[in-house]
């Protein structure tokens, strides 16, 4: 392989077993993967694995995997910048189920896993398990109290005022939300973008226009938006803490004659598809 790319055996190494290394550029790294492809030769990850005392397999523990509309794309990212740097990811779904996560995570370190990735549905406080203390770990969707695991979480704050900051633009100054009842971070920050959007273009915020649903699914948001919606003096727009809250709006709407952006606008956050095409 060496010989025929005409580098050393050194840089073929790291070439392909090192897909981050700085020790050799970027061109030379793609001739050696280029007459690596050509030759159909592919490095021994176990050898190496071996060598370097890493199974380059990481695992990835979620509560909701069957449920979570978007841990499709989650797994998919995870595995895209897994690939990148020469690693796979093993997936194992939880349920809820603390004795059957327990379970999972002694067969990921049976595995020998390199690292975890413990990812949750919502953005939330999470009770890291003490299985994984000595294991590096990366909290997706999720932090702990003490902020000790790193973690990669979205922007609650910041998408709830895009999110309202449209519904502005749109015309609208009396602005009601569906907020989740749940007591995480993803219900604060949402609801502080939502007053923050408010406070910016100096518009009222009147409690009789927040609503919270009796859950974060459909028939939540269908409640909460019949009692918005029928008030009087309703709002003429609704945020909502997700897309299934509203599409549970555009039921209640829908039920009291109301027309979709016409007579009420609705906007919920999480770009599903099959409710962003609705």
């Amino acid at each position: 392989m060496a010989k025929a790319a005409g580098v050393s055996i050194t840089t073929v190494s790291h070439s392909l077993n090192d897909a981050t290394s700085d020790r050799v550029n970027r061109k030379t790294q793609e001739h050696v993967r280029a007459v690596a492809k050509d030759l159909g030769y592919a490095p021994n990850r176990l050898a190496s694995g071996l060598r370097n005392q890493r199974s380059q397999i990481l695992g990835l523990v979620s509560d909701e995997i069957t449920t979570t509309p978007f841990a499709g794309a989650m797994i998919r990212g995870a595995q895209d910048a897994a690939y990148e740097r020469g690693y796979v990811v093993m997936v194992v779904n939880s349920g809820f189920d603390r004795e059957l996560e327990s379970r999972e995570i002694s067969m990921l370190q049976q595995h020998q896993v390199d690292g975890v990735l413990y990812a949750r549905m919502y953005h939330q406080n999470a009770h890291v398990p003490s299985q994984l203390a000595g294991l590096p770990t990366v909290l997706l969707d999720a932090v702990t109290e003490n902020g000790s695991i790193s973690s990669v979480v979205p922007d609650e704050v910041g998408a709830a005022e895009t999110a309202v900051e449209a519904i502005i633009q749109a015309g609208h100054t009396r602005i009601g939300m569906i907020n989740n009842r749940d007591d995480i971070p993803a219900t604060h920050g949402r609801r502080e973008g939502f007053l923050n959007a408010l406070r910016r273009h100096g518009l009222e915020h009147d409690p009789r226009h927040v609503a919270i649903g009796t859950s974060h699914q459909t028939q939540g948001g269908r409640e909460a938006a019949l009692e918005l919606l029928g008030q009087k003096t309703r709002p003429t727009a609704l945020f909502c803490f997700n897309d299934r809250i509203a599409m549970g709006a555009y039921q209640a709407a829908a039920e009291l004659g109301l027309r979709i952006p016409e007579d009420v606008s609705i906007v919920g956050i999480d770009n599903l598809e099959i409710i962003a095409d609705s």
